[in-house]
């Protein structure tokens, strides 16, 4: 893989900013980057300075529901998965 060349993301990445696009208003600023180590896969949630709110919800809610989902969804594949949802 030559540098700059995004590897393919993962089905549990797809998943994150599919949800991620469906809550924010400026959908094409949604950046899902894939981190594969070697017991967990870390999923980094990058989204508009503007959609950070509805991303993390009041109380951080919404963030915790997606990180729910995710974790059902990664615990079927048997895998570990984890959310970062950068600034």
């Amino acid at each position: 893989m030559s540098q700059g060349e995004k590897k393919p993301l993962s089905e549990l990445s797809k998943m994150i900013e599919y949800m991620a696009r469906m809550l924010v208003d400026l959908p094409d600023q949604v950046e899902v980057n894939e981190i594969e180590g070697e017991n967990t896969t870390v999923i980094e949630l990058k989204v508009a300075k503007e959609d950070l709110g509805k991303i993390i919800g009041k109380q951080g809610r919404t963030a915790r529901a997606v990180r729910t989902v995710l974790n059902g969804a990664s615990t079927k594949l048997r895998k570990r998965t984890v959310l970062e949802i950068i600034e």
